[in-house]
């Protein structure tokens, strides 16, 4: 049924609940209502997915811009995409290293698609030292090299977090400098508060067109979203 037809259809069935409270009263109008929704199941599906997108807008406002804007290096795929996905992660995060092999496949089939990782370090003990790291690498351009070689370690403490680095190639010297800077403590302080602002509790989450979406949902709920985002 096309968009129009259910507007119709809603219609009539609005018109005969009225009708059902003048001639039977709520009892008949109760039955209407439940034979309506039990034809047309998918109007709930519509009116809740609506719902959600509505809130999901009210709660990006104001904060989408700086969610979109990456800690400057902090980007997987075209840096210059024309369809942005924001991706909440922690390193110690199972969840966030299962969708791995998706994102890879969405880079794949999008090549204007830019995916501005968040760091949000609230695993593990050691999830904020792998953050700051992932931080100082993308100051050096090489954040994706340490992205997939933090996640490939399968762990989080002080020695893979190092290990990774070198895998990575950074300037470790400089590295440790750039983790212990108060510009990258701000943003991991500013990547909770907004995840927190979103809603989001848990990694990975993401944000794409006005859609806020939790968990490791997989390919195609992400790839339906970014369609929508980008028009599609």
């Amino acid at each position: 049924m096309g968009i129009g037809s259910k507007i119709a259809a809603t219609g009539i069935g609005l018109a005969l609940v009225g009708a059902g409270v003048w001639f039977g009263g709520p009892i008949i109008a109760g039955r209407v209502i439940h034979d309506y929704l039990v034809t047309n199941p998918e109007v709930l599906n519509e009116a809740m997915d609506a719902l959600q997108r509505k809130q999901a807008k009210a709660q990006l406002a104001g904060v989408k811009q700086s969610v979109e804007t990456p800690f400057p290096g902090a980007v997987l795929g075209n840096p210059n995409g024309s369809v942005t996905l924001v991706e909440f992660t922690d390193y110690a995060c199972g969840y966030c290293r299962r969708s791995l092999p998706d994102v890879a496949q969405l880079l794949a089939k999008n090549p204007n698609l830019r995916i501005v990782v968040r760091e949000l370090p609230i695993i593990s003990l050691h999830s904020p030292d792998a953050a700051r790291m992932a931080l100082a690498a993308a100051e050096q351009g090489k954040y994706a090299k340490f992205h997939d070689a933090m996640f490939a370690a399968g762990q989080v403490d002080p020695q893979a977090i190092e290990a990774a680095g070198k895998q990575a190639g950074l300037d470790m010297d400089r590295a440790r400098k750039v983790a212990a800077s108060q510009v990258v403590a701000q943003e991991l302080s500013r990547n909770l508060d907004v995840a927190g602002r979103l809603g989001f509790s848990g990694t990975p989450s993401w944000v794409v067109g006005d859609r806020l979406i939790s968990g490791a949902v997989g390919f195609d709920q992400l790839a339906q979203a970014i369609a929508e985002a980008s028009g599609g």
